[in-house]
């Protein structure tokens, strides 16, 4: 738990950038372990809450997102993003995130996420409504073959929200301020930190999801409903500088 807590403070590597990430949905399953681990470096385990690793689909609102010494740019700052992650631990016993994909609708941050950050970002057609009603929000992931079958999810958040309690499974799922990247044809693995105000997470009304990520990662889909689902308001972002791991 004390590295879990210490991955709060803020980094000491110089800050890259500037986001927001915004209406957050956390929707998780529970999966064999020995399934996760297979996928993952070596240099790497999985991270596990009651014996079983988690993963877990986000889509979400990024805005505002700079470079440290400029303002936002219209048309360019503001996007949707979905993905697929689950949950390490790295040789050292830090904490942090390993996604899957990361789909978006926007070109350039694909480009730049992909070479400069090493992360598997992929080009999707994205659009999302906000009403009173809550969020419906629409990805279709474009493939080698073509547009593939559109994601659709609808939810609502409920109430004000609250920290998770350190030990909580809650606290286990979103509190990750690391991330693990791989370098595929370096074979290095690499680390970076993010830096935000704890979520203040709310119980969701989900009226509908898509679990399309699994399959397009060669992940098995669950069956069942999500056995967490949770959402946040989100938070302001300092995003900072990469660390070779391995």
């Amino acid at each position: 738990m004390a590295n879990r807590l210490a991955a709060r403070a803020r980094p000491g590597r110089v800050c890259l950038m500037h986001q927001e990430w915004r209406e957050l949905l956390f929707l998780h399953w529970s999966m064999d372990t020995e399934i996760i681990q297979r996928l993952l470096p070596d240099s790497l385990r999985v991270d596990t809450f009651d014996g079983k690793a988690w993963v877990g689909v986000v889509p979400f609102f990024m805005q505002g997102v700079r470079p440290r010494f400029l303002p936002p740019v219209p048309g360019i700052s503001n996007f949707l993003e979905l993905n697929l992650r689950t949950y390490v631990v790295d040789r050292r016993g830090r904490p942090g995130v390993w996604f899957f994909s990361l789909d978006t609708g926007h070109r350039l941050p694909v480009w730049i996420a992909r070479r400069f950050f090493h992360l598997p970002y992929c080009y999707a057609h994205m659009r999302a409504d906000v009403t009173a009603g809550g969020i419906d929000y629409r990805s279709s992931r474009i493939l080698e073959t073509g547009e593939d079958m559109e994601q659709v999810f609808k939810w609502q958040r409920e109430g004000a929200g609250e920290e998770s309690i350190p030990g909580s499974l809650e606290f286990f799922l979103i509190e990750r301020y690391r991330l693990f990247a791989h370098d595929s044809h370096r074979d290095r693995l690499f680390s970076g930190q993010v830096h935000h105000e704890p979520y203040r997470y709310s119980t969701v009304k989900l009226e509908a999801y898509s679990t399309r990520l699994f399959h397009l990662n060669g992940l098995p889909e669950p069956e069942g409903l999500p056995e967490s689902a949770i959402a946040s308001a989100g938070a302001g972002v300092s995003i900072h500088a990469l660390e070779r791991v391995s």
